[in-house]
């Protein structure tokens, strides 16, 4: 039997002698290279040519790292979910082996997430019938089921989803890659998305793309109900600068294309690669409407920490133009209560039954005006 698992090993791997790309990978796996050889040779037929992609495009680190048996159970429940879900065969080839196949995001820690995930999370989406249909379930209901919120406390930015799951915590990065692989884990195709830099600016942001005939996106424990291709960031988004590194946007592939994702976490890191998708965002209807401009509001209370208080914002003559209720440390760091008002005017925002409060001129570009709580 060994003679015979061996000679079916050697047959396999003789078919891919010439092939360059994973030749090279193969060697520099190193003493790894047998782990990666066997998954290889042990995956299915069907299941092959998606292995060899992995092999193929994976960082050096998982070269020569990852066993066998992490490959294998990858593939074996990466085909399982697929085959099971609704849209099985309406995802092209490329698109599976791009954003579902994939064991990893980022740079993340790699943990074996698929059977878990598969396990607790399919019973949510038995029923859907599309992979936007079941996203939208997912990302309103797998972060209340295990207990992670928005914090900028968490331990780092690129948690894995196992280490977001034991701290309670992740920022805008750990909860879309948690997303993601809850999406993945039941054969939903999704992929991060990111900006090093808002055009004014203003901060970073990481959010989430789902492959349904096309992608759409959607914040990572912000769901907007049933839809997706809703946010708070879409008129940010709106404004990325395609040729600028810094504020452009940028979707992860896990093929070695020669265009890095840009890590604010780690600049250095040139592991992880992109493509450049500005142009579908700056597409984006902005909703400030013209000749208004975005006035946003942050309260900071008393220690320290965003506040979540009712805001008013009246002209000169004191007529209201906006009221509405300002975010705290649950939401995105950069994700703050909004007004359209019209550009040129004076207004003063304040606390509701308060004395606090703050004149501003509404410019003609985003303003953040910060109120601070005694």
């Amino acid at each position: 039997m060994l003679l015979t698992c061996g000679c079916l090993m050697l047959s396999t791997l003789s078919g891919f002698a010439d092939d360059e790309a994973l030749q090279s990978a193969l060697k520099k796996a190193g003493d790894n290279r047998a782990q990666l050889e066997q998954a290889l040779a042990q995956a299915p037929a069907d299941q092959q040519a998606g292995m060899k992609f992995l092999i193929e495009n994976m960082p050096d680190t998982d070269l020569q790292s990852l066993s066998a048996d992490f490959l294998l159970e990858n593939s074996r429940l990466t085909w399982q979910a697929l085959q099971e879900s609704a849209w099985a065969d309406k995802v092209p080839q490329d698109i599976i082996f791009d954003s579902l196949l994939p064991y990893a995001n980022i740079n993340e820690r790699r943990d074996a997430w698929r059977k878990e995930f598969f396990e607790k999370f399919r019973p949510l989406v038995k029923d859907a019938k599309s992979p936007a249909d079941a996203a939208a379930r997912l990302n309103q209901q797998v972060f209340p089921m295990v207990n992670v919120k928005y914090s900028t406390q968490r331990k780092k930015a690129d948690q894995s989803p196992l280490e977001s799951m034991e701290s309670g915590l992740a920022s805008c990065t750990g909860l879309s890659v948690l997303l993601v692989d809850a999406c993945r884990a039941v054969g939903i195709p999704a992929r991060i998305v990111g900006t090093p830099l808002w055009s004014d600016n203003s901060g970073n942001h990481t959010w989430v793309e789902i492959w349904d005939n096309g992608w759409h996106f959607t914040g990572a424990c912000e769901p907007t109900g049933n839809v997706l291709d809703q946010g708070w960031f879409i008129d940010r988004a709106s404004k990325a600068v395609r040729d600028e590194r810094r504020h452009a946007i940028y979707a992860v592939t896990f093929r070695k294309n020669g265009q890095t994702f840009p890590m604010v976490w780690a600049r250095d890191n040139t592991d992880v690669f992109a493509v450049n998708v500005t142009d579908r965002y700056t597409a984006l209807r902005s909703p400030i409407p013209e000749n208004h401009s975005a006035l946003r509001v942050r309260v900071i209370g008393p220690a320290g920490a965003r506040a979540a208080v009712d805001v008013r914002i009246v002209d000169a003559a004191g007529k209201e133009l906006f009221r509405g209720r300002s975010k705290d440390d649950r939401f995105d760091s950069n994700d703050h209560l909004t007004a359209a008002i019209p550009t040129g005017t004076t207004v003063t925002v304040s606390l509701v039954d308060t004395e606090i409060s703050s004149q501003v001129e509404v410019r003609d570009r985003e303003q953040l005006v910060e109120l601070q709580q005694p």
